[in-house]
């Protein structure tokens, strides 16, 4: 969650809003968001155990107490399954009530509510991949769902070097906007990263999925299947990028706190998130490493430097497909794609339509990140835009520019 740690009376963190970046949706004549290389499912909860059923603590643990979460948080968060329980309808309900003050103590005296709040730091943790949730969210001033990660070494280095990775949080007081949000070194509290997605109807009418594909040095954001932000090394401003190192994940519904301010008299309670599931599914490096050539779907031809001559600044064209160096694309692991010691590089770091495509000597720069995905474009991280081949051409010399992900046959590439 924004400004929070797992570590009871952890640091007060800042009170000021996140200033959110919302972004225009994918639509007809848009990009298409770039696609990670996800492979199968390694981890799930289905929840379709019979109603009354406790959690699966061989997926889930707890956080027990009432010490504010670090945000002046106003509940009391049990193992009970009052607060957390099977429906029997194949959901998990973790509900939020309103109790008798002289229950439980919380730092600023007798707590009001308790809630739940499960975590898989003990039993499950994962580097990169798709996390998702299928999640009906309460409603009301002052309550606060979220379904996020932290890093598994927030134990031995603390908040915010560990990282947080928000994948899904909403506050009462906007019914219709979901935030997605990282938090790191220089980037923290009211200054993480942050966007968010307005829909038309209050998120808690029904059931939504909310996602994260994680790659290394890449995180999207999804709601319902569409991206609606996306962050790289590039947005941090010169800060650490710490998202290279397994994480767990945590649900929970908080009440009152910093950022989504306190329950009143419009608030209603109890209040009740479901989760029809969670799913981690893994991530497969070899969808996006190795050397190999780049044949384009359009002229079945292959992304070559010309001439063989890998001097700076030479422009990436199609050509014939053949044996030689000048075709040998290696996918690394920090993101680039090279050939004859060099990288493929937008010119002069540039993101808009018609940016061509050339080999430069490799610097270390974000925009010189692609990503090959299942659905074969060629996507510049930096840019999202893919690797298009200028006026569709199909013959020898074609020069390569990034466009708009449309689909189209110019656009697609596979490994040959």
């Amino acid at each position: 969650m924004h400004r929070t740690t797992p570590v009871r009376r952890a640091l007060a963190l800042a009170t000021a809003a996140l200033t959110t970046l919302t972004l225009t949706l994918v639509g007809p004549g848009q990009a298409e968001p770039a696609q990670a290389a996800i492979g199968g499912i390694t981890w799930q909860d289905e929840f379709n155990a019979p109603a009354g059923t406790p959690v699966d603590q061989s997926k889930w643990r707890f956080d027990i107490g009432g010490g504010g979460w670090g945000n002046n948080e106003r509940q009391y968060y049990t193992s009970s399954t009052s607060n957390a329980v099977h429906d029997g309808q194949g959901n998990l309900v973790i509900t939020a009530r309103r109790e008798n003050p002289n229950n439980y103590q919380c730092h600023y005296g007798r707590c009001e509510y308790t809630s739940a709040r499960l975590l898989t730091a003990q039993t499950f943790t994962q580097t990169y991949g798709r996390f998702e949730a299928r999640i009906k969210i309460p409603r009301g001033q002052g309550i606060w769902p979220a379904f996020w990660m932290l890093g598994n070494d927030i134990g031995s280095v603390g908040w915010p070097n560990s990282g947080e990775i928000d994948i899904m949080e909403n506050i009462g007081r906007e019914p219709t906007t979901v935030h997605g949000t990282i938090h790191g070194p220089g980037y923290s509290g009211g200054g993480g990263i942050t966007g968010s997605r307005t829909v038309g109807a209050p998120l808690a009418d029904g059931f939504h999925t909310y996602r994260v594909d994680w790659e290394p040095n890449s995180i999207i954001w999804f709601l319902d299947g569409v991206e609606f932000f996306r962050v790289d090394p590039s947005r941090l401003g010169g800060n650490r990028w710490v998202f290279d190192h397994p994480f767990f994940m945590i649900l929970n519904v908080a009440v009152g706190g910093n950022w989504p301010g306190y329950p009143d008299a419009s608030t209603q309670f109890p209040q009740q998130m479901l989760v029809d599931y969670v799913r981690v599914s893994s991530y497969v490096p070899g969808g996006n490493t190795g050397t190999t050539r780049l044949r384009q779907a359009h002229s079945g031809r292959c992304v070559d430097i010309p001439s063989a001559n890998p001097v700076d600044g030479a422009k990436l064209q199609i050509w014939d497909c053949n044996t030689t160096a000048a075709q040998q694309w290696t996918f690394a692991s920090d993101g680039t794609v090279r050939a004859m010691g060099k990288c493929m590089d937008p010119a002069w770091a540039g993101t808009a339509n018609g940016t061509e495509v050339n080999l430069v000597t490799c610097n270390g720069n974000p925009v010189q990140r692609f990503t090959l995905s299942p659905a074969g474009d060629l996507v510049n991280i930096s840019a999202n835009r893919c690797v298009d081949v200028r006026d569709r051409a199909t013959g020898n010399g074609g020069k390569l520019h990034l466009w708009d992900c449309t689909g189209h046959a110019s656009q697609k590439w596979s490994r040959y």
